[in-house]
């Protein structure tokens, strides 16, 4: 009887400790959806610049080019030349950009290199891509203001803080059509032009457009759909000169101060 007793309480207390068990798996299971479903859909998706900020249900309000000039302390195009970021899941959550200065338009002080500082998940972020040691750096039309927590370093504008900018076969910078990145009230569309273009990210990849964006940029004629020995790719088909850009943001777009800027460098 002791002995019967003595199992009945072996297995109540292993009963007890499985059942702890599972209610500890399932709060842990439960904070780790929260946490997901509590990310800007941007962060979850990838950080890339075909996901615009349209897609995220919190985006900004929409701005003109000349706004963002006059707000940032910088614009300048820049190409990415390395970041280092703290990731969590794939995904950057905190960190700093390092970006080549090739064209600064509006500058507080000489500049070459800019470390441009992020932090957290939140809507219009400023992270960058990281290109592996075989690929260049994406290009960009960046829109800055001075970090106030380190006066050697920027962040990005709450509106966000970087375009894509292409190369063409002209060797010509522009705009890339769609606009992503930013939400722009300019009705950059009427600006647009045919172009061909010399960059490798003038190429996309299929699976990194979701069907209902990719399909409604092909219908726009914003895409061409083109069959290669790596299979199906996307091919961006128009641009916005960055002449014409720099004139939508008007005179706070430029630096008074010529000393203050670089010279423009071929591509």
């Amino acid at each position: 009887m002791k002995a019967f007793e003595f199992l009945l309480r072996i297995f109540s207390w292993q009963f007890l400790a499985v059942a702890l068990l599972s209610q500890t798996l399932d709060a842990a299971i439960a904070a780790d959806t929260a946490a997901e479903q509590a990310m800007p859909a941007e962060a979850v998706a990838t950080v890339s610049p075909s996901v615009s900020p349209t897609d995220s249900p919190n985006v900004s309000p929409s701005t003109h080019l000349a706004q963002l000039a006059a707000e940032a302390d910088v614009v300048a195009l820049v190409q990415m030349r390395d970041g280092d970021y703290r990731y969590r899941r794939e995904f950057p959550v905190s960190g700093s950009a390092h970006l080549k200065v090739l064209i600064a338009y509006k500058a507080d002080q000489p500049l070459e290199m800019i470390e441009v500082y992020e932090t957290g998940l939140h809507p219009n972020e400023c992270y960058f891509p990281n290109p592996n040691v075989f690929e260049e750096g994406r290009r960009y039309l960046v829109f800055l203001r001075r970090d106030p927590d380190d006066k050697q370093r920027y962040r990005g504008l709450p509106e966000g803080c970087a375009l894509d900018v292409l190369v063409t076969t002209d060797n010509a910078y522009v705009l890339r059509i769609p606009v992503t990145g930013i939400e722009l009230s300019d009705d950059l569309q009427q600006h647009a032009m045919p172009m061909k273009f010399a960059d490798s990210y003038a190429r996309e990849s299929e699976e990194l457009l979701d069907s209902a964006q990719r399909e409604a940029w092909l219908k726009e004629g914003w895409l061409t759909r083109e069959i290669t020995e790596q299979g199906p790719q996307l091919i961006y088909t128009q641009g916005v000169s960055l002449d014409t850009v720099r004139n939508l943001m008007g005179p706070e777009g430029v630096s008074l101060d010529r000393h203050q800027k670089r010279l423009p460098e071929e591509p």
